[in-house]
């Protein structure tokens, strides 16, 4: 098991979908941290499972939401660099890695 550490632009990132999916719907942004939850725990148990987008970064969808989790891994360690829409902004998290 891997150990995950975050960029912090990444809370940026979760709290931006997290307000807007509880405007849509109360609950709904609940239910999108939860989903992120079971990615983070999916890439901690099996990173290399996960295809390279670009140069060493990694892209695990998030189940049920368009969107992606970017990460990349050393060693021991994983480290989410964005949580995005997989539609909008598709360059921005490369300028993380």
């Amino acid at each position: 098991m891997y150990t995950i550490e975050f960029k912090s632009e990444v809370y940026a990132d979760i709290k931006i979908a997290y307000d807007w999916y509880e405007s849509q719907r109360m609950g709904l942004g609940e239910d999108f941290l939860l989903t992120l939850e079971e990615s983070y725990a999916k890439i901690a148990r099996t990173p290399k499972l996960y295809q390279i987008i670009y140069k060493s970064v990694r892209r695990k969808l998030v189940r049920r939401f368009p969107y992606g989790i970017f990460f990349i891994f050393k060693d021991d360690k994983i480290i989410i660099l964005a949580v995005m829409h997989t539609k909008r902004k598709p360059i921005e998290w490369k300028t993380r890695s």
